[in-house]
């Protein structure tokens, strides 16, 4: 039983000394606070809970009274919710019914019968909305994402980042200056949208470009809102889009299988591409894998021992350096090796790092290629990855086994939830083998 756990008449309280950090937002050095309730069990099990609530309170206050505008916000929003109330402006608390008002006022504890300043800003809307302004916002943002990117590389984290930033930059264009993100409405929602509409008709821009940065506003305005907590936030950008009834549909063309038969593993065809390069685009053609799936490949994900050789695709965790995000968890998988992926890896057990988070094997490659008259016109190295998709559907491999072994999600495919055991490595290795491409001597 904790020491602190007192019994008066037949109701448990709770009694601790106040913690000499807290004592400019606690000025009573003794806490006492009913558990209501006469069963010590009971009591023993609240002990914990109401005291933390009192701890995660006081740092909440400290964080508000030592911050800018924006942490004494989200500390008043953080304290509301303690007390189990959404925060809400003084003017929505105000149109509240007066039962729930009175229950706010109920709710804000005092100090010798004086409201706590903190607590009336938390429950009855004194805190204003931080001053945080578009300038900033992709900062803030990263920073309330940060546990979700904590697999990004810092390569990662620049491409991230810049879409939003250029979404930023275009909608401070379009107003002819910067704003607080909490003045941006439908008016200016619309303002962002006639300014890119005028870019996409100079043909500056194309339709899905303008789209992406509207996405990318509405995006960051929730997340701010939801960090924010707000009970009904404003959705601004809901509705706004540019439609192109003349755009065609955007398809990555499939490189042809004739001309990697033929000309691709044709002898002398890489001689002028370097080793890396040249063994990635054979990872690629036997595995169907994203290119930066292999290119960011650490030495741990090559498993070339044992019975089913095969690289494991998987987030990676570590320093800024190391760290590598994969496109989504459908994206984790084992990826078997055989024949000229095979024959590639155990070349470079120790992955690729000419190449690794640097994003520049695709420009590499695609010159290379031209250059020797060896792509046709209009398809890019990305499209091996869909050859590798026609070549299992050619050879009658299901849908479903399919996507497992290209990282799909199934149940999209399926229209439904995915039951069963996933496919075994052996059998990822059986289908593989099925259709892998003979291996010329001078790829061996």
């Amino acid at each position: 039983m904790p020491a602190n756990l007192i019994l008066r008449g037949r109701t448990w309280y709770l009694k601790r000394r106040v913690p000499g950090r807290f004592r400019d937002v606690e000025p009573r050095p003794v806490i006492w606070e009913s558990l209501k309730t006469d069963s010590k069990t009971v009591a023993e099990q609240k002990f914990d809970r109401v005291w933390t609530a009192y701890l995660e309170a006081w740092e909440a206050k400290l964080e508000g009274r030592d911050g800018d505008a924006e942490a004494q916000f989200r500390a008043a929003r953080h304290l509301a919710g303690m007390r189990g109330f959404a925060f809400l402006s003084a003017a929505k608390v105000a149109a509240l019914p007066l039962a729930e008002v009175l229950a706010r006022v109920e709710a804000v504890r005092t100090r010798d019968d004086v409201p706590d300043p903190d607590e009336a800003a938390a429950l009855l809307g004194g805190a204003e909305d931080p001053g945080l302004m578009l300038s900033a916002l992709v900062a803030r943002v990263e920073e309330i994402a940060r546990h979700e990117n904590r697999f990004k590389s810092s390569q990662q984290m620049r491409l991230w980042r810049n879409p939003l930033l250029r979404a930023v930059r275009t909608l401070i264009e379009a107003l002819g200056e910067d704003r607080p993100v909490v003045r941006i409405t439908q008016v200016e929602a619309r303002v962002h949208r006639k300014w890119l509409m005028e870019r996409v008709a100079r043909g500056e821009i194309s339709a899905a470009t303008a789209n992406k940065d509207f996405n990318y506003m509405a995006g960051m305005l929730r997340r701010i809102y939801e960090d924010l907590d707000h009970a009904d936030p404003p959705r601004p950008y809901a509705g706004v889009s540019i439609r192109d009834r003349h755009a065609e549909p955007s398809r990555k063309m499939e490189v042809p299988v004739e001309v990697i038969r033929d000309q691709w593993l044709a002898a002398g065809a890489f001689d002028g591409l370097n080793a890396e390069a040249r063994d990635v685009l054979l990872i690629s053609l036997e595995t169907g894998a994203r290119q930066s799936e292999i290119t960011d490949l650490p030495a741990s994900a090559f498993r070339l021992e044992g019975a089913v050789p095969h690289l494991v695709i998987a987030n990676e965790d570590g320093a800024a350096e190391d760290r590598r995000e994969i496109k989504n968890r459908h994206s984790a998988r084992h990826v078997p090796l055989v024949g000229l992926a095979l024959a590639a890896a155990r070349r470079h057990p120790q992955g690729f790092p000419r190449y690794r988070h640097k994003r520049s094997y695709s420009a590499a490659v695609n010159k290379y290629l031209r250059e020797n008259g060896l792509l046709p016109e209009g398809v890019t190295i990305g499209g091996t990855r869909h050859t590798w998709e026609s070549r299992l559907k050619a050879a009658g491999i299901p849908t479903d086994d399919r996507g497992e072994i290209m990282g799909h999600s199934v149940g999209a495919r399926r229209g439904r939830e995915v039951y069963g055991d996933a496919m075994t490595l052996e059998r990822r290795r059986d289908i593989v083998a099925s259709i892998a491409y003979a291996v010329p001597e001078h790829l061996a």
